[in-house]
């Protein structure tokens, strides 16, 4: 989604055919056009929960004729916004393409196009010129040639930076500084993430600069003390007394290694940024400034083998594994390629929660330690995937310490033994951060760990996570297309299913492999409800068990329900066809005062004493349709968990029995322009949310046997369907049942199946009759080709 900035005042080339403004229309495909045309109007930048960003903008052709419409208006989302907002001026010519049409609201209102031009995603461009071109007629306008007065920029913006000794409150500027202190991003009370941080420069003054962002991969990407930071598009401001800077519209941090002589690198998640040799020279400078001077702290970065009993240090490492050890803690198992001298605390989880491999050879044990993770950086952590390289500030090493979750009982009496705690909190920059594959310091961290693999001669794929491209296919039958993709990136050689079944080996392996069989072969059936905090499994109700339900809340004799203080109540009439046995029935509805005061009277809709197919028949009216029924206190309650507690269309949402805390209902409410959403309602009624998944077994087969394993972690990224999709729309069900086709086609021979290259991840498991121990496989990292691309 880029915007691209030519300087010499070229065209764009390709096969797009550039179309005068006033031939864009709904009628026509769009496909293949582009509109060119000045910026005579750029709105501001706009956050937004679902795009992070939107800007308006139009553009104006200078040769249109009186009678045609000559202007027309932009609408851009996501990233293409934002650099949009950055690297674009009024009065530069840009040309458009890939963009969607759609009726204009304002039509009328500022006399431009009945159409907008609707930019977002990876098909939608930017090209912008930033010298006149000679011509910018298109071809059914070349016989009235006409130049635009020379008003567009000649030259990119030169970029100017304010020193923190002269920054002016009120200001917008753009400044450089060397980071002297910083905290971990944390959640705001809004909805954005909150990241702080206190910079300095040759002024030798410092300022706070607080930055929030809906996405922590917008935040500045600083690692240590000793960085330093390009910030574009801040804005001074006081605070108790003091001058601070926060992020503006169009803001933007590139961010650099501060020791001298490091590569030139900048650190950014922006897709276009301008980079001059006057950006090269401060960076360079500030370098040499912060080496010649006593100014930073002394860096607590230190490895395993320097840890010691009561020491608070940052550790770089990779993740071999993590699990929940309960809802305020989280077990991490790292290495960094070193040893602890002292002996290590032991923690023991349920292996069916552990992420990542359960076990490890016996002298890699010896390295790994166990970090415990707590509070608020339990739920940063859940987004992070065994393989993974982190920086983990402010981490305690604890001696003696027997109040540790999971300890087992043989090591209660074990008072020297250490354990690593992340304390909860922001303070010191305690957190977890994960660091790019290209950065220094997980360079020098493969480097240690790929020697311990030479030294110890044991090839564990679970402890690479830098993907190789695998070697060419042994088998001369396997001529059919490969054509699954692996988004892994574990550096691992391609196995046979006979070598893996006899090496037994826990971790990650690639294979490949055709599909003999699969099951359950009536797809339906491979939806499942799962819960992420007691791990269950659950088959999904029928309708005959959810209408008993419906049935046995009509009956309730608890009385009539009592509406909740901030509600309307009132009655919904149901069509005849709805109402044959009862001519005229009406159900008692409530909604929300605040909503239906903001005109969102469809929002939400709580209703009671109504059939399964009445409250589905209002589903499709009503964006949220909530069954209750009246609890023992006369208040609002939801129905049995058997049954889905909200419809939203031909979706259906459903709660854990067992982890829910239900409760009287609350308001439910939505920050900002976020809508309600399932996620919501249930956290009103004290519901744990169940998760939509698809579990299926396949039976693998190579020249050298079979091997059965399972698809449901990546089960919705290999068929690229929702689980909750599939459980309520044809279309979704259609496309995996293509894909299985593909892969296993129904009545074809085995030369017809495809050949297949996936990620296994091999872990162990307990026998359900013998209880021994088995391994079991799951397909993991593995998409299949979208529909369209399927020739079956």
């Amino acid at each position: 989604m880029p915007v691209i900035v030519s300087e010499d005042g070229e065209r764009p080339g390709g096969r797009l055919t550039v179309v005068p403004i006033s031939h864009i229309s709904t009628d026509v495909n769009h496909d293949h056009h582009s509109v060119t045309g000045r910026l005579v109007h750029k709105g501001p930048l706009v956050s937004s929960s679902i795009y992070d960003f939107i800007l308006k903008a139009a553009i104006e052709e200078g040769n249109s004729s009186p009678q045609e419409t000559s202007s027309i208006n932009l609408v851009l989302l996501g990233a293409l916004a934002s650099d949009f907002s950055q690297f674009v001026n009024q009065g530069d010519v840009v040309t458009a393409s890939g963009f969607l049409v759609s009726k204009s609201p304002t039509a009328q209102k500022d006399k431009r196009h009945a159409c907008n031009l609707l930019l977002s995603g990876d098909q939608a461009f930017i090209h912008v010129l930033r010298s006149p071109p000679h011509d910018l007629t298109s071809p059914g306008q070349a016989k009235r040639k006409k130049r635009f007065p020379p008003a567009a920029v000649a030259s990119p913006t030169k970029s100017t930076y304010v020193r923190i000794a002269e920054l002016k409150p009120g200001a917008v500027v753009n400044v450089y500084g060397v980071v002297v202190f910083f905290k971990q991003p944390f959640k705001s009370r809004g909805s954005d993430f909150c990241y702080s941080l206190k910079i300095t420069d040759q002024s030798q003054q410092n300022i706070v600069c607080t930055i929030f962002c809906p996405k922590l991969e917008l935040l500045p990407q600083i690692f240590r003390i000793g960085d330093i930071v390009r910030l574009h598009r801040v804005k001074t401001k006081m605070y108790k007394d003091s001058l601070n800077l926060v992020n503006w519209f169009g803001f933007s941090a590139l961010t650099f290694n501060g020791t001298v002589g490091a590569e030139m690198n900048p650190r950014t998640s922006s897709k276009t940024f301008h980079f001059t040799e006057e950006d090269r020279r401060i960076v360079t400078e500030l370098r040499s400034w912060v080496a010649g001077r006593d100014l930073l702290p002394p860096d607590l970065t230190v490895p395993l083998s320097a840890a010691k009993p009561g020491m608070y240090f940052n550790l770089t490492c990779q993740l071999l594994a993590k699990a929940p050890v309960n809802i305020t803690c989280t077990l991490l198992r790292v290495w960094d390629g070193t040893r602890c001298p002292h002996a290590l605390l032991e923690v023991t989880v349920d292996a069916d929660v552990v992420e990542g491999p359960r076990s490890f050879p016996e002298e890699h044990e010896k390295l790994i330690a166990n970090v415990l993770v707590f509070d608020n950086h339990v739920q940063s952590v859940q987004q992070l995937k065994p393989g993974d390289f982190l920086r983990i500030f402010n981490l305690r090493a604890i001696a003696g310490c027997v109040k540790v979750p999971g300890l087992t009982s043989s090591q209660v009496g074990v008072l020297n033994h250490l354990s690593f705690h992340l304390h909860g909190g922001t303070a010191y920059g305690r957190g977890v951060r994960l660091l790019p594959d290209d950065s220094p310091e997980v360079q020098e961290l493969k480097r240690l760990t790929e020697a311990v693999q030479d030294d110890t001669n044991i090839n564990d794929s679970a402890l690479w996570d830098v993907w190789k491209t695998p070697p060419e296919t042994p088998e001369r039958e396997a001529s059919a297309e490969f054509r699954t993709e692996n988004s892994c990136r574990h550096d691992v050689d391609r196995v046979t299913l006979c070598e893996l079944r006899r090496r037994r080996p826990a971790g990650f392996h690639h294979v490949r492999a055709r599909v003999q069989s699969y099951r359950p072969r009536r797809l339906y059936q491979a939806l499942k409800l799962y819960c992420s905090k007691c791990t269950s499994m659950l088959e999904v109700p029928d309708d005959k068990r959810v209408a008993s339900v419906f049935c046995e809340a009509s009956a309730d004799p608890r009385g009539p329900r009592r509406p909740p203080p901030w509600s309307l109540s009132g009655q919904v009439r149901l069509p005849d066809d709805l109402a044959a046995d009862e001519p005229g029935r009406a159900l008692d509805v409530h909604v929300s005062a605040q909503l239906t005061s903001e005109g969102k009277t469809k929002e939400l809709l709580f209703l009671g004493g109504s059939t399964l197919q009445e409250a589905r028949h209002l589903a499709a009216t009503y964006r949220n349709v909530v069954p209750v029924r009246s609890s023992p206190g006369g208040h609002l309650a939801p129905l049995d968990l058997s049954a889905p507690f909200i419809f939203r269309g031909r979706k259906s949402f459903y709660g854990c029995k067992r982890c829910s805390k239900v409760a009287a209902i609350t308001e439910p409410t939505a920050d900002g322009d976020k809508t309600i959403d399932e996620k919501i309602i249930a956290e009103a009624f004290g519901i744990h949310l169940l998760k939509w998944v698809l579990v299926l077994e396949f039976r693998l087969q190579d020249a050298g046997g079979t091997l059965d394993a399972y698809l449901w972690r990546d089960a919705e990224s290999f068929f690229n369907v929702l689980a909750e999709d599939a459980a309520a729309d044809q279309e979704a069900q259609d496309r995996i049942q293509r894909t299985m086709d593909w892969i296993c086609p129904p009545e074809g021979s085995a030369g017809e199946r495809p050949w297949l290259d996936l990620c296994l991840a091999a872990y162990q498991t307990e026998d359900g009759e013998n209880g021994k121990e088995q391994t079991s496989y799951q397909i993991c990292h593995t998409s299949a080709p979208s529909h369209q691309h399927l020739q079956l």
